[in-house]
């Protein structure tokens, strides 16, 4: 009993120390909410500071890791400096190193123009080819804002190079320059602009009406950039002829109509088109035939990328009246003979409101690659039939509100989707479903209008419910669809 007594007292005496003491203050950590990255399109040789504006700003550890998409075009230092080594498109991520799952990323154009002053700046149709015969490698025509009619093609022959790219260009912070083409009759001989030589990058300017197509690119290791191509009589931009590896950027291609009712899409890199080419950030919408369109006659056996682009409501008019076109969103290849192979990588990319397939086979017998993409309310969202099958087909972290369609191939690997996950999709899991959202206007840099068409909500089952495929991810694994949550 004495024993226990004295072990009271002295427990009691330990408490009331403790209880004397200054409590000590606990340490409550802010983690990173969100990552804006600033920085502008430079040249090679060059480098440039990324500014990451980091929220909340008071974030306890503000510390990015920093990656590079391709270090052969451009590498990141562990400060976010960007040293450019060639031509291209680099997509530049940030992540916080706090929990290591918020992140972000920017595409840099880097080309070997610079921000020099013009070489040459027109204002009217006759000074700007005038202009386009004369330039050189390393040079820069700007056009000032304004109409401009044009009664017959241009054709565009001369070549920059690799370390000196010739440009064409909108001024900047002006009033976008238009090339109307009304005046044309339809023919397969009348193009806008003929694209025959490499090294160009052309940004910020509008092709109306074409009697052909707006642009047809048949050179290689062009950049166009921030243009748009509408009602013309074939497919808005075009990539054939034996064109590699050109990249296309944040453009818009609507509206295009032929008479034949066949052959006009928002975008095409098909018949004799060259390996290589890439689409990013892209929208096609109301296009007569397809959204895109990647049919081969000669050439065999190429590979297409399309990164965070967008196919809305194809096979339908201006009007909204349905077309007599096929209505695809992404047609993936095809061919006379049902024999040649266009390989494919979308990710995340959105179909949605296309008369027939969000995601086409259409007899391509090549490989076809779909990470983190998202299809609702097409004729078919997937359709990949096992009649001359595609030799691979890979679908993952993908979804669709309604069925899924058709995923046959003489080689699948199609797992972690939202139809073959065990879930049960509504429209209770998105943020909204109005499509009507994605054809609003661009940011100043041309980059997609911020969005949540098909966002998922909070409670979400298919926050994440994939797998990591190399794409930036929040959370402990990537969510199903196109937008990360």
């Amino acid at each position: 009993m004495i024993f226990r007594n004295a072990l009271k007292y002295l427990l009691c005496f330990v408490l009331i120390s403790c209880q004397n003491e200054d409590t000590p203050e606990i340490n409550t950590l802010v983690y990173v909410q969100k990552i804006d990255l600033q920085v502008g399109d430079f040249p090679v040789g060059k480098t440039s500071q990324i500014t990451a504006i980091i929220s909340p700003d008071n974030a306890t550890d503000q510390t990015l890791v920093w990656h590079s998409s391709d270090e052969t075009i451009a590498t990141v230092s562990a400060n976010g400096v960007v040293t450019a080594l060639k031509n291209g498109a680099v997509s530049i991520t940030a992540t916080a190193k706090d929990k290591g799952t918020i992140t972000a990323s920017k595409v840099i154009i880097i080309s070997s123009f610079g921000t020099a002053t013009a070489n040459y700046v027109v204002s009217t149709s006759i000074e700007l080819v005038a202009a386009i015969a004369k330039i050189k490698a390393g040079e820069t025509i700007e056009m000032n804002p304004g109409t401009y009619l044009m009664s017959s093609k241009i054709t565009i022959v001369s070549s920059g190079t690799e370390e000196k790219r010739i440009t064409l260009k909108a001024k900047e912070g002006a009033e976008r320059p238009k090339l109307d083409f009304s005046s044309m009759s339809e023919s397969s001989s009348n193009q806008g602009v003929v694209l025959k030589g490499s090294y160009w990058h052309l940004k910020g300017i509008d092709i109306f009406h074409a009697g052909d197509n707006g642009l047809q690119i048949t050179g290689s290791n062009n950049t166009v950039e921030f243009m748009t191509f509408s009602e013309c009589s074939d497919t808005g931009l075009q990539i054939d002829n034996g064109a590699a590896n050109n990249t296309i950027l944040n453009c818009d291609s609507y509206f295009n109509a032929d008479s034949s009712l066949e052959n006009a899409d928002g975008f095409a890199c098909k018949l004799t088109a060259g390996t290589g080419n890439k689409f990013i950030g892209c929208r096609a919408w109301q296009n007569l035939d397809d959204g895109w369109d990647g049919y081969l006659r000669g050439a065999d056996n190429i590979t297409t990328t399309y990164e965070n682009c967008w196919a809305i409501k194809n096979g339908y008019l201006k009007t909204g009246a349905k077309g007599a076109g096929d209505g695809n969103g992404f047609k993936t290849g095809g061919s006379d003979d049902k024999l040649l192979k266009h390989n494919a990588i979308y990710t995340n990319c959105v179909a949605v409101g296309n008369v027939a397939d969000g995601f086409d086979h259409n007899s391509n017998r090549g490989e076809v690659i779909i990470y983190n993409c998202s299809a609702y309310d097409n004729g078919k969202n997937y359709s990949f039939s096992s009649t001359n099958p595609l030799a691979k087909l890979i679908i993952k972290n993908s979804n669709v509100l309604g069925s899924y369609g058709s995923t046959n191939a003489t080689t699948t690997d199609i797992s972690y989707n939202s139809w073959d996950s065990g879930l049960t999709v509504s429209t209770a899991d998105f943020k909204a479903i109005d499509y009507k959202e994605l054809l609003g206007a661009r940011k100043a840099d041309g980059s997609l209008p911020e969005v949540i068409f098909f966002h998922l909500t909070t409670n979400s089952s298919m926050i994440n419910k994939g797998i990591d495929v190399g794409l930036p991810y929040t959370g402990a694994a990537p969510d199903l669809g196109a937008f990360e949550n």
